[in-house]
């Protein structure tokens, strides 16, 4: 809520990027009202959410569109950040306003469409054989439909575009250094990325592993929900915590450094620019 009054506030929605980091803030908070109302669930009738019921379809499919819409903007993010460094060099793609919302539109709709077809009919709440053990009346199937190829994407493409970030970065301090030009900006700028993709990284990792790891149990386990009360669960709770601070750590990772992060990209822009007009000349 504080990012999204702050950009609302100072009226900075007209970069990209920006409405790209309140997009973000805006699926957070999806997520923490959806996992504040599963709580409230589990609070006042512990049973429905081991057993599983009619009533949990609805929050567990907001939480799973809350969770796949921060893992789209974050690959979002990360591309829009590999291209703000690419561009100056080969690339003449720039990113304007209106893709960012395309961006945004798009991902929120994949999002409700998959987060949503438990309530379209994919559920186990009639056939017992494939039900989940952890997120009843989930079926089995859908769950590992869901979250593969989405965590497999939330590792995999942030881990490229920032290391091509530090790449490119390499690339053009090495080349500022056989000019014998200075290098101080490109080395701080590395230096900033690579701390930052590194943190965004390992969030994501410790974040989404276990949720994974939750998820392949449940494929691969063969017995009842009261023979796995309440260790499962316990870990099935760690798991929703570990999400909630993803949500607490996305503001900390972009929005904090969002200002310092573009002010060195700019310079960036800039150098590169000078060093084309001079090798021209």
């Amino acid at each position: 809520c504080a990012v999204i009054f702050t950009r609302l506030a100072t009226r900075d929605l007209h970069k990209p990027i920006s409405i790209l980091f309140c997009n973000l803030a805006v699926s957070d908070l999806f997520t923490s009202f959806s996992g504040f109302w599963i709580s409230m669930l589990f609070i006042t009738n512990p049973d429905i959410t081991i057993f599983g019921s009619q009533v949990m379809l609805a929050p567990y499919s907001l939480y799973t569109t809350s969770i796949l819409s921060t893992i789209y903007n974050l690959v979002s993010i990360g591309v829009e950040r590999y291209l703000a460094v690419a561009k100056s060099m080969r690339t003449r793609f720039r990113v304007g306003r209106s893709h960012s919302m395309a961006v945004v539109f798009i991902s929120w709709v994949l999002a409700f469409f998959l987060g949503c077809l438990p309530l379209m009919g994919w559920n186990c709440l009639q056939a017992e054989r494939s039900i989940s053990v952890l997120y009843s009346p989930f079926c089995v199937d859908y769950l590992v439909f869901i979250t593969l190829p989405n965590v497999v994407l939330a590792f995999l493409v942030p881990l490229f575009t920032y290391l091509r970030i530090i790449i490119i970065l390499r690339k053009r301090k090495l080349r500022m250094q056989a000019c014998g030009q200075a290098t101080s900006t490109y080395k701080s700028a590395e230096t900033q990325v690579a701390r930052t993709s590194i943190s965004i990284w390992l969030l994501a990792l410790v974040s989404y592993s276990p949720f994974l790891a939750g998820v392949i149990f449940d494929a691969t386990n063969q017995r009842c929900h009261i023979d796995l009360y309440p260790g499962v669960y316990i870990f099935r709770n760690c798991t929703a915590m570990l999400v909630t601070i993803t949500c607490l750590g996305n503001p900390l990772l972009y929005t904090l450094r969002l200002k310092e992060l573009g002010a060195k990209l700019k310079t960036l822009r800039c150098l590169s620019a000078n060093r084309v007009r001079a090798c021209t000349i």
